[in-house]
């Protein structure tokens, strides 16, 4: 184990030990999987499962993509991005990137319509926060949302194939949401925010079990204990 991966071992073990944090084991083990992206933007998934016609929705992209640019090198997929962050959004114009890697200016919500948006205080920060979930102190912006069905419509789709939602504390009203419509989804991926006194682990149980409740079983966790991926199994 080299120092990077023992200092988030010791560092997870200490979230756990101050009840911010807690061990889940995988629910799925007999399928290969693989992880893309730059460190502070991996994810994993099941590879089997993905073609060129695969659907990809990748909620929350900041200023690293490599998880993304990762999947349209390897698979020659297309990726519709999602992010509502001026940041972001001025970020990605910024760079010389495949037209597959294709951007849409609005977030995820299980509603459709507008919401406040919390700015981090800090202009170093990229990530904000829809109802200011995270507790954030910045300035307030308006921005568009959309929930599921509605971007699916929107862009002609019937399926997803992969779903990767890293939204700031979100994701709970989402996963309440997918679970309420029924949302067919081969691949979830889920970055959870129970770290944060805000929100606490009770809530990331609580959207797990009901993932489970219609059929999604865990494959992966992270070393931190943050990123989650779901199969339906």
């Amino acid at each position: 184990m080299d120092f990077s991966n023992l200092l988030t071992y010791i560092l997870r073990i200490r979230k756990v030990l101050l009840n911010k944090d807690f061990y889940f084991s995988l629910q799925i083990k007999r399928y290969d999987r693989i992880t893309y992206g730059n460190k502070n933007a991996q994810w994993t998934i099941l590879p089997n499962l993905i073609s060129e016609e695969s659907i990809i929705y990748s909620f929350g992209i900041g200023t690293d993509i490599s998880f993304d640019l990762s999947l349209i090198e390897k698979y020659n997929v297309s990726i519709h991005a999602f992010d509502p962050t001026p940041k972001s959004i001025e970020w990605i114009k910024k760079q010389n990137i495949t037209t597959k890697f294709i951007l849409h200016e609005y977030g995820l919500a299980d509603f459709t319509g507008n919401s406040e948006f919390t700015l981090p205080e800090n202009p170093e920060y990229i990530s904000g926060s829809i109802k200011n979930v995270l507790d954030k102190t910045g300035n307030n912006i308006n921005i568009p949302v959309k929930d599921l069905k509605t971007i699916m419509t929107d862009l002609n789709h019937q399926r997803i194939d992969i779903l990767k939602i890293d939204i700031e504390g979100a994701e709970y009203d989402v996963i309440d949401y997918i679970v309420r419509n029924k949302i067919e989804i081969k691949q979830l991926l889920v970055e959870f925010h129970h770290r944060l006194d805000k929100i606490g682990i009770k809530k990331s149980k609580k959207a797990i079990h009901l993932l489970n409740s219609i059929g999604y079983k865990v494959f992966h966790v992270s070393p931190n204990g943050e990123e989650y991926s779901f199969i339906k199994d």
